[in-house]
């Protein structure tokens, strides 16, 4: 990373779980966080106090709260997500969002901006919340700025909500998948880690980056999960129709199934990023327990 001096890097919703593995990853490299947070009495919010990152209270409705809160930042990371989640998804506020984070940065004069988006965002995939982030890029780019996009895939941590369950002692994963197509995936401590780097050092990093750590099958993605947990494991892939009234999820998994659908190039993710977490090596750091 670069050995210039930074002064600050403001990141947005720096007590989430992208915004935290961020976070994480600048204070670990001895750089001064600005995290702007919607509650600076958070329990998150004062372990991150505790740890020298200055909080900023900023609300997305209030413009005048997030321009001040960027004033005198050196780079600035943010990210979007529908407001109140994905069952219903709102992708119009997500934009909404994304565009007035983007227009205070460009009015507080921010050098260097890193957006989260979503791999495919770029390839007109028509599932909703990656075309929302894709607006928010595109804004970014009619506002002239000086900006880097990442673009995630499927997040590993998924698989804490999507376990794989254990049945007469084996264990059995179910996705909306079906068995033979791979999928993308990457630990969000590396997303962390890999947008800290765009914004420590730019030009190490390409102009937009879709990265990822991991590319298994169904079938794969079970025996892995089995080997740590030392059981028989076995992949069974559902019908998409079990995403009914879940449009944009539903969408999204349609689009899994339509190879190739995320594309990262892993050998160049790895170059950024040796350290980069494959499932097996994000299971042995202890994650995702097998449900009963």
């Amino acid at each position: 990373m670069t050995e210039e001096p930074i002064r600050t890097i403001a990141v947005f919703a720096a007590t989430g779980s992208q915004g935290g593995a961020v976070t994480d990853a600048l204070l670990e490299a001895g750089v001064r966080v600005r995290a702007l947070v919607r509650s600076t009495a958070s329990p998150k919010a004062a372990a991150l106090a505790e740890r020298g990152a200055e909080l900023v209270r900023v609300d997305v409705e209030e413009p005048s709260s997030l321009v001040a809160a960027l004033e005198g930042a050196d780079a600035f990371w943010f990210m979007t997500i529908p407001p109140g989640g994905m069952q219903d998804a709102d992708t119009a506020g997500e934009t909404r969002q994304g565009i007035a984070l983007a227009d205070a940065a460009a009015a507080a004069g921010v050098p260097h901006v890193v957006f989260n988006s979503v791999g495919g965002a770029d390839r007109s995939s028509g599932v909703p919340h990656f075309d929302s982030k894709y607006l928010v890029e595109e804004h970014l780019t009619s506002l002239g700025l000086n900006t880097t996009i990442v673009r995630p895939v499927f997040f590993m941590e998924n698989f804490t909500f999507m376990a794989p369950t254990v049945e007469d002692g084996t264990l059995v994963l179910r996705l909306p998948i079906p068995a033979d197509v791979p999928l993308q995936m990457i630990a969000v401590r590396d997303v962390g880690i890999i947008a800290a780097q765009a914004l420590l050092d730019q030009a190490s990093l390409p102009a937009a980056i879709e990265i990822a750590g991991d590319e298994l099958t169904g079938e794969e993605i079970a025996s892995i999960h089995g080997g740590r947990a030392g059981l028989p494991a076995r992949y069974e892939a559902l019908p998409l129709g079990v995403m009914d009234g879940q449009d944009d999820l539903q969408a999204m998994f349609r689009w899994f199934a339509e190879t190739p659908a995320y594309q990262a190039d892993l050998d160049q993710v790895r170059q950024v990023h040796p350290g980069l977490r494959t499932l097996g090596t994000w299971l042995d750091a202890g994650h995702a327990p097998a449900a009963p």
